[in-house]
Parts: structure tokens; C-alpha cells; sequence
């Protein structure tokens, strides 16, 4: 594949105890997955709950230890440090409770962490305050920037955080169901704000353009056709399939991965909008 972003070589990984620096194979979550995504591609991870889409996810991001191979443009992710794992990847999870307190601009402004310090030892940099203004902008919440965080909405709080990745101005966007327990309309102004940030390349502090890339997890399967450029589809933590979203998300192979016949359920649901 050409100008490859990310590529998984063998890859496993799993919880417990690990034998020659890999997991025993009853711990294993994830096993023995490749493939490689293009840059600017945006790839979906589809299964069953428990299937292994967050441990993969988790392991791309070098935030769970893995045997075999991830490569985020060439370089091996386990070999370098969080600092800089973070200037290639950002990462996004669902929506969860907020334990702290500071406010949108000070949240935001924690994605230029990367660049060069944290904004509790030192003045923001200019380039830090414009970056964070802009994306403040561009997701339309520069009225909220002095609010506590704590005192938002669900969707408010996850359009922040959104916020926070951009701000990171990291070429790899990671997301882990980051629409969970929002509702419909703040599903689809979050859609909306990533497509708008796939559209404009992202200059990196090495002088190096990147067209942004996505790799996630969606737990809505229509969500995720309609995002991705490619699917791969996981079950008890191994590859079944993957490339362009025509050709893994047919009616087989979503009941072999789905283990019931998951195309005439989404037919059922789509024809109560019908007329």
C-alpha cells in the first residue's frame, strides 16, 4: 500500500502474564493481526463486543505492550517515547465522567502539551494560544472557553475533547466510540467536525505535511460505513477481513462476524423511515 501511515505486522497482545515478552496465549486479546492503513485513509474497527477493537486500538496508540510489529509512518511505536508517539497520534475515547476542573481553554490548550511543555510550568507560546483559538473556533466553542469543563453538557464535554486532538495538530486521529450517549444531533455535529478536519492537511513541528488519517471504532455499523474509507472486521481478537467498505461489509461476512443476520436487521431498522 502506498504512503502507508500505520502498519500492523503479527501483531498480539492481551492482559495477564506474559511469557518471553509475550502474552500467555490464554491472555491474548488480540492475535496475530496485519494490515496497513494509508495516509488521509480513514479505517473503522467492526466486531462483537469483546472482540478486541479497544486492546488493538490501545496497542497502536503504544499505550499497551505488543508482540510483533506497529509502524506509524516507519517508525516502530514501541521504540520511541510517549512524547513522541503523541506529535504522530491523538487519541479520544468515549465520553466518561470529568474528575477535574479547568476550563475549556485550559483543556484545549493541554493538546500543545507536545509541543514543547505543559501550560502549568510556562506561558503559552504564540503559536500554542493561536492554535487553540482557531480550533476553539472551528468547533464553535469559543464562548464556552472560560466555563468549567465540569459544568458542560455530555456533548459539550466531548466536542472539547474533540478540541484537545486537534489542537495536538497530530497527522493520526485515534478514536475509541467516541459517539456513545450522545444523541443524534451532537452525533452528527461531531461527524461533521471530523470531516472538516480531514480536509486540511496537518504541518508537523518537523516541517513535514501529513494528510490526516483516522483509525476507530464505532459502535453503530451505518456510523462506521459512513466514515470509513476501509473496514476491518474483528472477531475473538483476529482479523477476518479487511479493505474498502463495499467489499468487507457484505451480508456474510457481517454474519460470520456478527454470529446472526446483522444485514436483514439493518434492513428492518432502515425501513421504518421508509414510506
Amino acid at each position: 500500500m502506498p504512503d502507508s501511515m500505520i502498519i500492523l505486522k503479527n501483531v498480539s497482545a492481551g492482559y495477564g502474564k506474559h511469557k518471553a515478552g509475550k502474552p500467555a496465549e490464554e491472555a491474548l486479546v488480540v492475535k496475530e493481526i496485519s494490515f496497513e492503513i494509508a495516509q488521509g485513509h480513514s479505517v473503522c474497527l467492526a466486531g462483537p463486543n469483546g472482540s478486541g477493537k479497544t486492546t488493538l486500538l490501545r496497542v497502536i496508540a503504544g499505550l499497551l505492550p505488543a508482540h510483533g510489529e506497529i509502524l506509524v509512518d516507519g517508525k516502530n511505536i514501541s521504540k520511541i517515547r510517549r512524547k513522541e508517539a503523541a506529535s504522530y497520534m491523538s487519541f479520544l475515547s468515549q465520553m466518561t465522567r470529568v474528575y477535574y476542573s479547568f476550563s475549556v481553554y485550559e483543556t484545549v490548550m493541554q493538546g500543545r502539551y507536545v509541543h514543547g511543555g505543559s501550560f502549568f510550568s510556562r506561558r503559552a507560546a504564540s503559536r500554542d494560544r493561536e492554535v487553540v483559538e482557531e480550533t476553539l473556533e472551528s468547533l464553535g466553542l469559543q464562548d464556552l472557553s472560560g466555563r468549567q469543563i465540569t459544568t458542560l453538557s455530555g456533548g459539550q464535554i466531548q466536542r472539547v475533547m474533540l478540541a484537545r486532538c486537534i489542537a495536538q495538530e497530530s497527522p493520526v486521529m485515534i478514536l475509541d466510540e467516541p459517539l456513545n450517549y450522545l444523541d443524534m444531533k451532537i452525533q452528527s455535529e461531531f461527524i461533521d467536525y471530523l470531516f472538516r478536519w480531514r480536509e486540511k492537511p496537518v504541518k508537523t513541528d518537523w516541517g513535514k505535511e501529513y494528510q490526516p488519517t483516522i483509525i476507530g471504532v464505532f459502535h453503530d455499523i451505518s456510523i462506521a460505513a459512513f466514515i470509513a474509507d476501509e473496514v476491518a472486521m474483528i472477531s475473538e481478537g483476529r482479523l477476518l477481513a479487511f479493505g474498502e467498505k463495499r467489499d468487507v461489509l457484505t451480508e456474510e461476512m457481517l454474519e460470520k462476524t456478527y454470529q446472526f443476520d446483522a444485514a436483514g436487521y439493518l434492513r428492518k431498522y432502515r425501513s421504518c423511515f421508509s414510506g
